[in-house]
């Protein structure tokens, strides 16, 4: 059974953390072959409490400590792939896949690919992003579109609980190797997310959040909540933002932000991430590859700063695009 977070009949209110928690939890007793691995992630139970409980449920065979060694946290899950189980590791800081890159980029990423297609590669990459609360230039990073750049892995980036745990049950299930992006930022946000140990939500396809008719916005992680929250304060001036969660960015579901575009004409791209060679670039050259007569302005891009950021937690906030700077934004663009 697929189900998606639209469907919120019998649906809990629970917080973003304990969704990815209790997605392990339940992948773990649905298929005895998953298992994990991470700095942190079982006596502690994660430096920002994701995994807590799941050692004492599972033990220490299948929640397993590591070293400060990301190298062999993804090397090693590489090579326990090969041999038949499903390994979810975590990364303490979405920043050190560049640690782990020869691993990620090389060997998850095109190993099935230069064997023929012999094996699978089931590994899950948890990549905790994003700014919150100072955490320094090199804890702090949106890094998702050095992971859309290298073919063969997939890039999940969940904004809402629901599709924290529906996707990240997907993934653990996909044969393929999953990086999965989860926004520090959004940990103790809360939401409906159904029980069902069923609910998967599926790769490649989008979520529109918000219905609209004067321009199209595609956010991702923290920015999606931003960019409904300025939503709110544009209606009342008689602008309506149509608001697209992408969900996946490999997959990316290019068809639904092009139907939304040609039917606003306008479209506006709003990432925490650089912007320069941000996702959002990319986006904007698959949509006027296929909708430029449709479109009456210029794509626009709202993104972080191109600079280091900043620990000071005042100065790291004026680095990414407030919910004002959306707004503003979206006025500018409405006016062309």
């Amino acid at each position: 059974m697929t189900t998606t977070a639209g469907s919120q009949a019998q649906d809990r209110v629970i917080g973003y953390a304990r969704a990815i928690n209790e997605a392990l939890a339940e992948e773990m007793r649905h298929d005895e072959r998953v298992w994990m691995m991470g700095q942190d992630i079982g006596a502690m139970g994660g430096v920002f409490g994701v995994t807590r409980g799941l050692q004492e449920e599972f033990g220490p065979l299948r929640v397993r400590d590591t070293a400060i060694n990301e190298t062999f946290i993804v090397g090693g899950a590489a090579g326990a792939a090969l041999a038949g189980t499903i390994p979810v590791v975590e990364l303490q800081f979405a920043d050190f896949l560049f640690t782990a890159a020869d691993e990620i980029f090389h060997k998850l990423a095109k190993w099935r690919y230069m064997h023929g297609g012999q094996f699978t590669m089931p590994v899950v990459v948890r990549l905790p992003s994003g700014v919150v609360g100072g955490a320094g230039a090199e804890h702090s990073q949106s890094l998702e579109t050095i992971a859309m750049h290298v073919p063969g892995v997939k890039v999940a980036v969940p904004a809402s609980p629901a599709d924290a745990k529906g996707l990240l049950k997907t993934a653990i299930r996909d044969a393929d190797p999953v990086l999965f992006f989860e926004h520090k930022g959004l940990y103790r946000v809360k939401g409906p997310v159904p029980e069902s140990s069923d609910h998967l939500v599926p790769f490649g396809q989008a979520r529109v959040a918000r219905q609209g008719t004067t321009m199209t916005v595609v956010a991702t992680g923290l920015m999606v909540e931003r960019s409904l929250l300025a939503a709110e304060q544009l209606a009342k001036r008689d602008i309506d933002l149509e608001v697209i969660d992408p969900r996946t960015l490999v997959p990316f579901d290019i068809d639904t932000v092009v139907t939304s575009v040609e039917k606003t004409h306008r479209l506006m791209v709003v990432h925490e991430a650089s912007r320069t060679a941000g996702f959002g670039a990319e986006i904007a050259a698959q949509v006027q590859e296929r909708s430029f007569f449709a479109l009456d302005a210029p794509v626009w891009r709202v993104c972080g700063t191109d600079t280091p950021l900043p620990q000071d937690p005042d100065l790291e906030q004026a680095c990414i695009p407030s919910t004002d700077e959306i707004v503003a934004a979206a006025l500018a663009l409405a006016a062309i």
